[in-house]
């Protein structure tokens, strides 16, 4: 029988925690679940690459699909993982696909904006966000659980010739592997809106995630080496 317990309910980004919980509990213990027991019925097999096997259900209401990933990534502990995730600062460094994102205070929460780049002739897409991560134990095991949302708030306006996404989300959950590294587990469904040509959304999910798997992991790598660089050690 799985056991999940929260080790220590609040997680955030460097630089503060949220004032109250975003998500509720059983949102992060069925992360933690999927980690442990991949629910895939009914969801399709869409390829397997580089350790990372995707998986994908259509969404009839926005012809789109969701995804589920589940993957390792080697010599990278849990821990660095969760901690490269969710420092933006860091991102800009190593994210090239990320032109803007940071996080602001707005009344009593928390949210990230992140204006991403896309290939020309296509308009970039930003998203506005509330994200939360716990550090959760399940049978004995650290098990560090991020969730995403975006939402419609207006208080970061839309910037023109940037297309505002707000119907996206995601979750992640990472454990160790029993030896060096990190296993991990991804949901994601996002809607960018616009004329978005097929090619470009299934390159995105067949070659562009693990693609970005494996630039996580080096990011990771080199992430002790920017807090020393950076005195945030």
């Amino acid at each position: 029988m799985t056991s999940i317990a929260s080790d220590n309910v609040f997680g955030s980004s460097p630089g503060g925690c949220q004032s109250f919980s975003l998500f509720t509990d059983t949102e992060f213990e069925n992360t933690v679940k999927e980690l442990e027991n991949p629910q895939i019925e009914g969801w399709d097999f869409f390829t397997e690459s580089n350790d990372v096997k995707i998986y994908r259900l259509y969404n009839e209401e926005s012809g789109l699909y969701e995804y589920k990933i589940y993957g390792f990534l080697k010599d990278v502990p849990p821990k660095i993982c969760a901690d490269v995730y969710m420092d933006l600062e860091y991102r800009k460094k190593w994210d090239s696909f990320a032109k803007e994102i940071y996080e602001t205070q707005v009344i009593d929460k928390k949210l990230i904006y992140w204006e991403i780049n896309y290939p020309f002739p296509m308009w970039n897409r930003d998203y506005v966000f509330s994200r939360e991560l716990r550090e959760l134990k399940c049978n004995n095991d650290n098990v560090w659980v991020v969730l995403a949302k975006s939402t419609s708030d207006s208080s970061i306006p839309e910037k023109s010739g940037v297309i505002r996404v707000d119907d996206c989300v995601q979750n992640a959950a990472l454990t160790s592997d029993g030896k060096n590294g990190t296993r991990a587990y991804m949901k994601y469904y996002d809607n960018p809106k616009g004329a978005i040509p097929t090619w470009l959304i299934n390159w995105g999910a067949k070659t562009g995630v693990p693609q970005f798997l494996s630039t996580m992991e080096k990011a990771c790598k080199g992430y002790p080496d920017y807090l020393k660089t950076h005195g945030k050690e």
